[in-house]
């Protein structure tokens, strides 16, 4: 029975009580002591603020229940498969299927992991080419696993199944054959002491350092570059060549014996070796990345390589976007497809059409979640969250499960209002087929489809955590300390704003990425510019790639990698740039791109560190009386320095407990009680409070503790303006979500001073967001306009692009039916364009606005 068919509340339903999953005294994280009936059966919508307590409900208490008494029916061996969740702080929970958690997660870090893995769509194929592929003459069968890159018995023998191969050559290690060896002309090697030891080395070795690279003879050159020999020798650091020489020949007793590696050596070794991401970046920039010369960068062995299937070979298959795929297996699928041959061998026919037809039902519910336009080789980490957890929903919709709770964390992320509304179609799908959906979700549309919706709130954090409503969506009216309400029911309305005139153009010439091919597109500078278009445009390929990569190289800024972002020696080489800048570069003179990508990597990075806020608190301890007698330096208080950290975590603040059958415990710190720091350095208290009670404050309630501090205020009401208000200073990045990181890095950057013609780059910047968080976020944007910079945003939200200065809409479709400009110009104009998907549903909320 649907929820929205009862009339009001849980307790209203009468005695079906077994209809209702009941929770009582739910408090996992900020829940405080949650009783809440929700029913089973119907899509429930968990609303309220980013920050309130709606994930630590669904997901923290609802899912990890579910998952807890699910893996107790299971062998504790097989137990050790799962990423398991801690068991939740609840009383008790009553009537509970089994559940489904499709939640927002960043691509998984290896290249190797791609949409067909994902799907499964990939076996399919392979098992498509195993059984009913064209196979040459003479060549016995290969079987399904031969036709994967990641098994010994399809990779190519010369990439091992990457597709590259990664070589240095003398120019990519000495760039600038015009400096001498000790002017660090191989630039290869290190930078600090090992640099300078290898050049001391090479002294002693009789080299001659202060001579151009370019006119050192070839063989020495050779040497130097490419030898794989590693004489040990004395060094004398400081010496001067001749003074080396005299040294060597009375024998005089060396500073110490250095070993000598060429810096082909150096390079190679550290790329497969550190564990640094940072050095493994530096060291690729020496290297060459090219396609493997065996397999063409296809990434298999010449044997599953001449098997092909509908005239092309199971790579060529995989690059082609699934919009085609499912146009080309669609014959095969309905038995109007093949010829001559396969009446030849009537089981190959049945084999493909049997494969052919699992595989359109696979694609069809992928084309109508508006994922048409990816590949089966796209890389997972090259996709959003919204897109990866799409996938994951199109196959628990194939999946047929009857009678199990699937708990989804915002799946309209990253959607155009037009994807929106096929979404929902896939939602209804699921439940039709008799299950039941916990869904977290911001996007207004969605919460307006619900059939029943559990409000958290009113704030976030500690102001956060109680349930202010649960029951179907019209009663939410009635609930005034609801800030959902407003929203849902029309009552907030910017007030319609004039558009800003530009200050001048910055104009980009043949942009070619991805699907923009040939592109001319202009920004206008000095205002709100939001870049539109369905999911798969090209939005992303135009602003955060090309626009950031020509002005970041115009302005000599250093790009961080893709291997900043994952760690893996399968990364592709940089993709070259597509386009050149044809104007309106003097209006800008930096480039501020704001993303989602995590402050850090370790729980040791914060809030706090990140922004710089600690480094004041950290001042502020040291200046207090105690401090300063006991000759407390600011280090000190870092839990990161030895002299100031608990020893036993090494200022991790727990320990982890490894249990073989079970999920790793992490427990608190036996000696600091998950303090961080050791006795001594919290003996030292400000105003009465030690650093880690500082560091365990949220951000609203250091705003209040800090008080007359101004450097340390003035970070802390950047924070509170972009709505983080509720984060603790000390919480770990680790714990952050990608919108959170997004505006932590906003926040750093709003704390400086503005001294205008910077150009800001934001890439969905709305997502995870609560409407009234959007506000807040929006009101900033603006501000930085205000002080005279530009700021252009990749937006879906219609809100944010009906309160733009300007819109670019690209599209009209996905994909290959995308990538183009199809209006551009002010949000009314653009409203009224007939080409545009954009443009009915910038028309309605504009007519709000003005109505």
């Amino acid at each position: 029975m649907q929820a929205g068919k009862h009339g009001g509340t849980a307790e209203a339903a009468g005695a079906r009580q077994h209809e209702f999953v009941r929770v009582r005294g739910a408090r996992e994280h900020n829940l405080k002591n949650v009783d809440v009936d929700i029913p089973r059966d119907a899509l429930v919508v968990f609303t309220g603020v980013s920050g309130s307590g709606k994930s630590s409900l669904a997901f923290g208490t609802l899912y990890a229940e579910a998952q807890r008494r699910y893996l107790e029916s299971v062998a504790p061996y097989a137990r050790r498969l799962f990423h398991q969740m801690g068991i939740p702080d609840v009383d008790e929970i009553d009537g509970i299927p089994p559940a489904v958690a499709l939640q927002q997660q960043r691509g998984t870090p290896t290249t190797r992991s791609s949409v067909g893995s994902v799907t499964t769509l990939s076996n399919l194929l392979r098992m498509l080419y195993s059984r009913a592929g064209d196979y040459p003459p003479g060549q016995p069968i290969i079987y399904a696993e031969a036709f994967s890159p990641n098994t010994p018995e399809g990779a190519c023998p010369e990439c091992h199944g990457h597709g590259r191969i990664y070589t240095v050559t003398e120019q990519s290690m000495v760039p600038d054959p015009s400096l001498t060896i000790r002017e660090r002309a191989v630039a290869a090697w290190p930078q600090a002491w090992g640099g300078q030891n290898q050049r001391d080395i090479l002294v002693t070795l009789g080299y001659d350092v202060d001579r151009p690279w370019r006119d050192l003879p070839q063989k020495q050159r050779d040497w130097i570059l490419f030898t794989d020999e590693q004489p040990v020798v004395p060094v004398y650091p400081g010496y001067t060549p001749e003074e080396t020489r005299k040294a060597l020949k009375r024998r005089e007793e060396p500073n110490y014996m250095g070993t000598f590696s060429s810096a082909r050596r150096h390079v190679l070794h550290t790329f497969a070796n550190t564990q640094s991401a940072s050095m493994r970046r530096r060291v690729m920039q020496y290297m060459l990345s090219t396609d493997c010369p065996a397999c063409g960068g296809k990434r298999l062995n010449p044997a599953s390589l001449s098997v092909t299937f509908a005239g092309m070979d199971i790579t060529e298959l995989g690059r082609l976007p699934l919009a085609r795929l499912a146009a080309l297996v669609r014959p095969y699928a309905q038995g109007t497809a093949g010829g001559s041959a396969d009446a030849d061998h009537p089981e190959k026919a049945l084999v493909a059409r049997r494969i052919a037809q699992d595989l359109a039902a696979r694609l069809e519910v992928l084309l109508d979640l508006g994922l048409g336009y990816l590949s089966i080789e796209r890389s997972t980490p090259t996709l959003s969250p919204g897109e990866l957890q799409r996938l994951r929903l199109a196959t628990q919709v194939r999946s047929n499960l009857f009678g199990v709770v699937y708990v989804l964390d915002e799946p309209s992320a990253g959607l155009h209002p037009a994807d929106t509304e096929a979404l929902l179609r896939a939602l209804d799908g699921l439940l039709a087929a008799g299950n039941s959906l916990f869904v977290v979700e911001h996007e207004m549309d969605v919460i307006r489809h619900a059939d029943w919706i559990v409000d958290v709130g009113p704030a976030a954090g500690e102001g956060g955590g109680r349930v202010l409503y649960s029951g179907p969506p019209a009663g939410l009216a009635n609930v005034e300390e609801s800030q959902t309400r407003r929203h849902l029911f029309g009552d907030t309305r910017p007030p319609a704003r004039a558009p800003r005139e530009p200050k001048g153009w910055l104009a980009l010439e043949a942009v070619t990425r991805n699907n923009l091919h040939e592109l001319d597109v202009r920004f206008p500078l000095g205002v709100f510019t939001s870049v539109s278009g369905v999911s798969g445009s090209g939005k992303s390929s135009l602003v955060s790639q090309v626009l950031v990569e020509l002005v970041a190289a115009h302005l000599g800024h250093e790009l961080p990698t893709a291997a900043d972002e994952e760690d893996d020696a399968d990364q592709p080489s940089s993709v070259p740039v597509g386009g050149r800048i044809a104007g309106g570069m003097e209006g800008i003179r930096r480039l501020v791109q704001v993303d989602q990508k995590a402050i850090g990597r370790t729980p040791r990075s914060n809030l706090a560190t990140y922004t710089g806020l600690f480094d004041h608190v950290r001042r502020l301890f040291a200046a207090t009386p105690d401090a300063k007698k006991r000759r407390y330096d600011a280090g000190r208080f870092s839990f990161n320095v030895a002299k100031g950290r608990c020893e036993t975590c090494e200022g991790e603040g727990f320990v982890m407990v490894e249990l073989l059958f079970l999920p790793s415990v992490y427990a608190p710190c036996p000696t600091c009680h998950g303090a961080r720091y050791n006795a001594q350095t919290l003996e030292i208290r400000l105003r009465g409070r030690s650093i880690a009670e500082v560091l365990g404050m949220t951000v609203d309630a250091a705003y209040e503790f800090f008080a007359g501090e101004d450097a340390v205020r003035r970070s802390l009401h950047v924070l509170r303006e972009v709505g983080l208000g509720y984060l603790r200073l000390g919480q770990p990045a680790t714990e952050l979500s990608g919108g959170e990181a997004q505006r932590i890095k906003l926040a750093t950057e709003l704390q400086r001073t503005q001294r205008g013609h910077s150009l800001y780059v934001l890439d969905e910047p709305t997502t995870g967001l609560h409407p009234s968080d959007v506000e807040k976020l929006v009101a900033q944007l603006h501000g930085l306009v205000d002080a005279g910079n530009t700021v252009v945003v990749v937006e879906h939200d219609m809100h944010v692009i009906a309160g733009s200065d300007w819109v670019i809409d690209i599209g009209p479709g996905a994909g290959e039916e995308g990538g183009r400009v199809v209006a551009a110009g002010p949000p009314g104009v653009v409203a009224h364009s007939p080409a545009s998907r954009t443009a009915p549903y910038l028309a309605l909320v504009l007519a709000q606005r003005t109505g």
